[in-house]
């Protein structure tokens, strides 16, 4: 396993995580026993993964409970913890209640990397650096982060003292969804802030597993690849599902001529994109596992990740600069 420092950060984590939101078994992912989900942590662990990303939107705390449990048994200090809390929170005071909470559930003295889920544009950024940097002070939260901050919010977050502290924006990248590339990922990039990417293999999309649009269930439909036809999309838009599917075709074929399984060419394409640190993978169970961690040995030439982009420009030209998976260009929430 390859580690990479977190942003300006010396901390090191594997360059492939283990995201702790499928594990819940909630509506969009499926019935999930407790006990499968501890053995999927701990099977992480053991093929290498010290990165575990959760939050207190994830079964509403299930899975920072899940997470607790699993690393209750002198696993905690082989494990870097990042948690998040929700955009709702409306004051310092109820960022630090958030915090606490996060804590008693994870059974953990400290938080490795406490991010910013979304931004909740009615509370002062200066409010939310201030009360980070107290919890760091405090030694409940050894680094803190952001997710989903575009580059006007770079550039609020850059401009205050504690801002500048930050070492990851936590995004929405792969193959299929490049659109930080219009900006976002060079902003991150200067400022060595590193770039945790969330839905690395496009919720299963580049897995290979839907071989049409009509194979995936409404519950992962949600997206701006898909028609808002479907029942869960907010976004408004005609979607792009025959694009979608076409750019997979066309990863396929080159994973089949290189003799690689496509999620791992697509984990390998990723984790050659600058300023990636680790790729947050959704994992349910030890075969997920073994896949997410063998993609992280995948090693290409520069001729087939020119290629790969190449075979998802369209693509990434068609969904343009909005890097919202969920909104319109209207109702972005991204700034």
């Amino acid at each position: 396993m390859e580690f990479r420092k977190l942003g300006k950060s010396d901390v090191s984590v594997s360059v492939v995580a283990m995201g702790c939101w499928a594990i819940v078994g909630d509506s969009t992912w499926g019935p999930q026993e407790e006990a499968e989900s501890i053995h999927t942590i701990h099977a992480a662990l053991g093929a290498g993964v010290t990165l575990f990303d959760t939050a207190e939107a994830y079964g509403d705390g299930y899975s920072e409970t899940l997470l607790g449990k699993a690393l209750s048994d002198g696993r905690r200090r082989g494990a870097v913890i990042a948690s998040k809390f929700n955009h709702n929170r409306g004051s310092g005071e109820d960022i630090r209640k958030a915090c606490e909470a996060s804590l008693a559930r994870l059974n953990s003295d400290y938080i490795d990397l406490y991010q910013v889920h979304w931004r909740n544009r009615d509370l002062p950024l200066d409010e939310v650096m201030d009360t980070l940097q107290e919890l760091h002070v405090e030694g409940k939260v050894r680094l803190y982060g952001v997710c989903n901050f575009g580059l006007g919010d770079l550039g609020d977050l850059l401009s205050h003292h504690f801002g500048t502290h930050a070492v990851t924006n936590q995004l929405p990248y792969s193959l299929l969804w490049r659109s930080i590339e219009f900006g976002i990922r060079q902003k991150c990039a200067e400022n060595q802030i590193g770039i945790l990417p969330y839905s690395p293999l496009a919720q299963g999309l580049l897995t290979g597993k839907f071989a049409t649009p009509d194979d995936v269930a409404d519950g992962r439909a949600r997206t701006r690849h898909f028609s808002r036809r479907r029942t869960q999309t907010r976004h408004g838009e005609e979607g792009q599902e025959a694009e979608t599917f076409s750019a997979i075709d066309r990863v396929r074929k080159i994973a089949q001529r290189i003799g690689q399984p496509m999620s791992d060419v697509s984990l390998a394409w990723l984790l050659a994109q600058e300023g990636v640190v680790s790729v947050l993978a959704g994992m349910r169970n030890q075969r997920q596992v073994e896949q997410n961690v063998r993609g992280a040995g995948v090693r290409l030439g520069k001729e087939v990740i020119a290629e790969l982009s190449a075979a998802t420009d369209d693509l990434k030209r068609r969904f343009g600069a909005n890097s919202d998976m969920w909104e319109s260009e209207a109702k972005t929430r991204y700034r």
